[in-house]
């Protein structure tokens, strides 16, 4: 039992006196939420991700950065909508934390395409022109010809790049856009007649009646 609880239950002092249950209430334990098991996964999967999901990991300004890159990165098209519209900055701000490894270059590589757009163009990324961005991007989009002082820029961007394609294709606006169905339901008609007749084969008449 915890001590909390213990002193829950004694309804006098150590020396034997009455307490005023008013004098004497214990504040309650705030509400905690049920804990919400997705389907395939474990408790202890649940577990890590709320902890996960309770943490902040981008400052305002930096998850405005993820977001403008992402959307350069799959922008809305007539099929579907763009990355932030799928959720992936979300995405990215949990890997962030799910892989703390990646949380140095991130930080990093977003304080390098700030600073060198503050050089080139007098103010961080997400303050430039869209033009201003897109010049920017394609200087480090490429990292087999970006040139010597953007490789930094190309090495941040291939993260960015890779982490927006995973967020973005295994959400719902994602696997729809790539029209994966995966397991569903349907209707099976038998063999076709043409391939039937191919091998000489044929239903019998209880086999057409199953199922009826």
């Amino acid at each position: 039992m915890k001590r909390r609880d213990l002193l829950k239950g004694i309804p006098v002092t150590a020396f034997g006196f009455a307490v005023n249950p008013t004098e004497a209430a214990v504040p309650a334990p705030p509400d905690v939420k049920p804990l919400k098991i997705p389907g395939g996964r474990q408790k202890f999967e649940a577990v890590r991700d709320a902890a996960l999901n309770a943490e902040k990991f981008f400052t305002p300004h930096e998850l405005q950065t993820v977001t403008v890159l992402s959307d350069i990165i799959i922008p809305a098209d007539a099929k579907s909508g763009s990355a932030s519209q799928a959720g992936v900055p979300a995405f990215i701000e949990f890997m962030m934390k799910d892989q703390p490894r990646n949380q140095t270059p991130m930080r990093g590589g977003i304080r390098w395409l700030d600073n060198t757009c503050t050089k080139r163009y007098g103010k961080p990324f997400v303050q430039c022109t869209k033009t201003q961005q897109i010049d920017m991007v394609e200087q480090i989009a490429y990292p087999a010809i970006a040139k010597p002082d953007m490789t930094q820029g190309a090495t941040f961007f291939s993260m960015m790049r890779n982490l927006t394609a995973s967020g973005f294709f295994s959400s719902q606006m994602g696997i729809k856009d790539i029209g994966y169905v995966g397991n569903t339901p349907n209707q099976w008609d038998g063999v076709p007649d043409e391939v039937l007749k191919q091998y000489g084969l044929a239903y019998e008449e209880r086999e057409l009646n199953m199922g009826k």
